[in-house]
C-alpha cells in the first residue's frame, strides 16, 4: 500500500507542468512569511522545472548541457539538503522532509485530483509540521513548496535517502525572522558627516546571511560584481571553479555570459533599474521573464548598488531561455535544437 501510494504521489507531481507550478507558488505567496516570500521565489527561479525536464527528456543530456553552456551544480539531486539554505524555513528542513515523505506514503490520487490541488497539499503539510513543532505555519509554507519541487526533480527515493540535515550553525539558527528582516532593511552608517558624502559612500553587500564573514564593501553606485572582485578574503576559485575573482562568478562585464546572476533577498529597491540590455539578456538566459525595473533576479555586472543589499549566489549558470522557447514551439524546433546540441558535442 505504501509503495503504491508513493508511486501515485510521484505520478501526481510528474503531471504538474510549468503553469501548474506557477499557479501553486503564486497562490501560496500570501501565506508565506515575509522573511521567506522573496527567498522562495528566488529558489524556484534557481531550479526551474522546465530546465530539469528538458535535460531529462533529451537524448543526450550532457550534450544539451554543453549546448546551453551550463556550468556548476544545476541538478537538485546533488543538493537535496543544501539548495534552500538561504530560506529561513531551511532550519525546519528535517521536519518538513519527514512530513512530505509521510504525505507521499498516505497519498490518495483520486482525492487529490478532485479536491486537493498542489498548493493545498503544500499548505496541508506545512500546517501539520507547524502543529507538530509549534512554529508559525507561514514560516513553513515556503520550505514545504521547495520540498515538493525537490521530489518532483529528484524522485521520491532519492529525496527520502538524503540525510535531511541543515546547513546553518546554532548561532544563526537562533535568529528570529524579525531580526533578519531588520538586518536586510538596514543601511550602513556613513559616519558623523555621512550626509555630506557623495561618491565615497560605501555599502555592504551580504552574499550569505548564515555566515557572518560573507560580505564585501561596495562603492556607491558600483556594479555588484566589481565590488565582489576586490574581495580577496578566500581562495574563491578553490571553492567554485567559476569564481575567477571574488565570491560572484563572472566571465564578462557586459551581460553577455550570464555567469553573474544573483537573487536579491533584500534591498532590491536600492539597486539601479534594469537596463534594456540587462532585461533582454536575462530573458535570453532564461533566468527571469519580467519587465519590472527592480526584479529579484539581477546580473551582478549590471546592477549598481545605492545601499546595502543581501543577495544569494546560485550554484550554476547557463543560457537556456531561447532553447526553452523553441522547445515550446513544437517538436520540429526542439529536434533542431537537439541536433545542434549533438553537433556541437562532436
Amino acid at each position: 500500500m505504501s509503495m503504491n501510494s508513493e508511486t501515485l504521489f510521484q505520478n501526481f507531481l510528474d503531471q504538474q507542468d510549468e503553469d501548474d507550478w506557477a499557479r501553486a507558488t503564486n497562490g501560496l505567496l500570501p501565506f508565506i512569511h515575509e522573511v521567506d516570500r522573496t527567498a522562495t521565489q528566488i529558489w524556484f527561479a534557481f531550479y526551474p522545472i522546465t530546465l530539469f525536464r528538458a535535460l531529462a527528456e533529451a537524448e543526450d543530456a550532457a550534450a544539451l548541457a554543453r549546448r546551453l553552456l551550463l556550468q556548476g551544480d544545476y541538478y537538485l539531486r546533488d543538493q537535496i539538503d543544501s539548495s534552500h539554505k538561504f530560506l529561513y524555513g531551511h532550519r525546519y528542513w528535517p521536519e518538513v522532509k519527514k512530513a512530505v515523505a509521510e504525505h507521499a506514503a498516505s497519498f490518495n490520487a483520486a482525492w487529490a485530483m478532485t479536491t486537493r490541488p498542489l498548493a493545498d497539499q503544500i499548505r496541508e503539510v506545512a500546517g501539520k509540521v507547524a502543529k507538530r513543532i509549534n512554529v508559525e505555519e507561514s514560516l513553513l509554507v515556503g520550505i514545504a513548496s521547495v520540498a515538493f519541487m525537490t521530489v518532483a526533480q529528484t524522485g521520491l527515493a532519492a529525496f527520502k535517502a538524503a540525510p535531511g540535515t541543515t546547513q546553518i550553525d546554532a548561532k544563526h539558527a537562533k535568529r528570529s525572522p524579525e531580526q533578519i528582516l531588520k538586518e536586510r532593511a538596514k543601511d550602513d552608517s556613513q559616519g558623523l558627516f555621512g550626509f555630506l558624502r557623495t561618491v565615497d559612500k560605501r555599502w555592504t553587500v551580504t552574499y550569505d546571511e548564515n555566515d557572518g564573514s560573507a560580505s564585501y564593501s561596495l562603492i556607491d553606485m558600483e556594479e555588484l560584481a566589481s565590488g565582489a572582485a576586490r574581495d580577496k578574503s578566500r581562495d574563491w576559485r578553490a571553492l567554485d571553479p567559476r569564481c575567477v575573482e571574488g565570491p560572484i562568478p563572472v566571465e564578462c562585464r557586459s551581460a553577455s555570459c550570464g555567469t553573474c546572476w544573483v537573487g536579491v533577498l533584500g534591498g532590491a529597491e536600492k539597486l539601479s533599474d534594469v537596463s534594456v540590455r540587462e532585461g533582454k539578456q536575462m530573458k535570453e538566459f532564461g533566468y527571469i521573464n519580467t519587465d519590472e525595473p527592480k526584479p529579484i533576479i539581477r546580473l551582478a555586472c549590471m546592477a549598481q548598488g545605492g545601499g546595502a543589499v543581501s543577495v544569494v549566489i546560485p550554484p550554476w549558470n547557463g543560457v537556456f531561455g531561447k532553447y526553452l522557447r523553441r522547445k515550446a514551439e513544437g517538436p520540429a524546433a526542439a529536434t533542431a535544437e537537439e541536433e545542434a546540441a549533438r553537433e556541437s558535442a562532436d
